[in-house]
């Protein structure tokens, strides 16, 4: 009895320490992700803080950003999905947050007219301690949005 157990511990014990071979992804038209190599590499950071830099991968990803500051920055990425299709954003990052840009990405839908027109008086007759400033950029943002 305790022989058939340790001959079939012994055999579970061999097939768990067995190498396992690694199994490839695909990155639809991009090719073996773990295989991608660094086709293009470039980076520059200057002493007053900015910087550049871009890439490019075999399985056809590629990035690249430009900072004049060293916190405000603008810059582009790109991939190709496991589907085969190729997705591209262009961005900016500043005091505002991270805006990315990009065809598959959704848009803002138009505002009610109503909106719009209610702030438009409040910026005519604004309250004491108002952020116009703020006010304004909401305004344009959503006038913006009806083409």
């Amino acid at each position: 009895m305790f022989r058939k157990l340790i001959v079939a511990s012994l055999v579970v014990s061999l097939v768990v320490a067995l190498p396992q071979r690694p199994q490839a992804r695909s990155a639809g038209g991009g090719g073996d992700d773990a295989g991608a190599e660094t086709l293009a590499q470039d980076t520059v950071i200057n002493a007053d803080g900015s910087y550049t830099y871009n890439y490019e991968t075999s399985n056809g990803i590629s990035a690249s950003q430009a900072s004049n500051d060293g916190t405000n920055a603008n810059g582009n990425f790109a991939f190709t999905a496991p589907d085969g299709q190729r997705y591209e954003v262009v961005y900016i990052a500043d005091e505002n947050g991270f805006q990315p840009q990009g065809a598959h990405l959704p848009t803002e839908p138009p505002a009610p007219e109503h909106v719009i027109k209610m702030l438009e008086e409040m910026r005519a007759n604004p309250p004491e301690g108002a952020d116009l400033e703020s006010l304004d950029a909401t305004l344009n943002r959503l006038r913006a949005t009806l083409g």
